[in-house]
């Protein structure tokens, strides 16, 4: 049997695996088996992608979990995404194939610091981006996410002041574009969506000029001002379904291109720079943390394993259940 001191210090990615093994083959046995489901965000990598049971979005990933009846659910994404399903389906045994797939912009939000701020402006509406660890979302009124953020702030009676956290861009350009100047907006920010080189973003755009740029909320708003069509991850999917243009400069994680390329098999999408990377796409090292070996191990072990405290989940269930009831 495993050694769970071994996988906490080194994770799975150590561990010895048979050279004739087929991972893919062995994952699909393994959840038959167990009749287990995998959930993987967009971010994730497009060999996680194409093996999950279902990809989506922050929210349509929070959606599905909410109606899983399995007791066995693993989860390719980040620690934040792990705890939402642990809390929307606090029966079921919630894996996270790495425990260090942490998040930039969850981190940039510290529980302590948070708390003094609501605390200090008792008046407000606290909405919260799913994009947070499992106790902020306990301090929160209601959740949301990049797909309903709008939907959210207009549920909320317009004479009401609000806090928003915690990335600054989203709700600058929420706060903006629903003209609410009685909104205090948190300063955090998503490390991949904060690194868009305007420079070279202008200079992809001249090098293809019939290119429609299309962006991410969590952008800088210089990156927003130059774009055609701003969105969520599974809006800006949509999007290029839809839209009749054949080419497309991407503003948001690199790993989503996949499913633009699987629905649009005959656009082009073009991976908008990021300041710090000679590759010129723009990963979440967090999100491509998670690859079959790992995917491999936790699902055999059924470890390691989402754990909350009851008082957690009954807290931070309601705010997350109010955001799926907004979309």
């Amino acid at each position: 049997m495993i050694n769970k001191e071994t996988v906490d210090k080194l994770g799975f990615i150590d561990l010895p695996l048979d050279s004739d093994i087929d991972l893919v083959e062995e994952i699909n046995r393994l959840r038959k088996e167990k009749n287990a489901v995998i959930l993987a965000h967009y971010y994730q990598n497009p060999e996680i992608q194409d093996i999950a049971d279902f990809v989506g979005d922050s929210l349509a990933l929070a959606v599905k979990a909410k109606s899983l009846s399995n007791k066995l659910i693993v989860f390719a994404g980040v620690k934040f995404m792990g705890e939402t399903t642990k809390i929307l389906v606090p029966d079921a045994k919630v894996i996270l194939p790495d425990m260090n797939a942490g998040c930039s912009l969850a981190d940039s939000c510290p529980y302590d610091k948070f708390k003094d701020f609501v605390d200090k402006h008792p008046d407000h509406t606290v909405v919260t981006y799913v994009n947070t660890n499992a106790d902020i979302k306990t301090i929160s009124d209601i959740c949301c996410t990049s797909s309903n953020a709008v939907n959210v702030i207009k549920s909320i009676p317009e004479d009401k002041p609000i806090i928003l956290a915690p990335d600054r861009n989203l709700g600058n350009y929420i706060k903006n574009k629903l003209k609410r100047e009685n909104m205090l907006i948190w300063d955090g920010f998503c490390h991949v969506h904060q690194r868009f080189s305007l420079e070279k973003l202008v200079q992809l755009k001249k090098e293809n000029p019939h290119a429609k740029i299309i962006a991410h909320p969590e952008c800088q708003k210089t990156v927003l001002l130059l774009a055609d069509y701003i969105g969520s991850t599974s809006q800006l999917i949509d999007y290029t379904a839809n839209d009749d243009s054949m080419s497309y400069i991407v503003a948001t994680e690199y790993g989503v291109i996949h499913q633009m390329k699987l629905k649009n098999p005959s656009k082009n999408f073009i991976p908008a720079p990021p300041e710090d990377s000679t590759c010129g796409c723009n990963d979440c090292s967090f999100m491509k943390m998670i690859n079959l070996k790992k995917l491999y191990f936790s699902l055999k072990y059924e470890y390691p394993t989402i754990e909350l405290p009851e008082d957690i989940i009954k807290r931070a269930r309601l705010p997350i259940e109010r955001m799926i009831a907004i979309k």
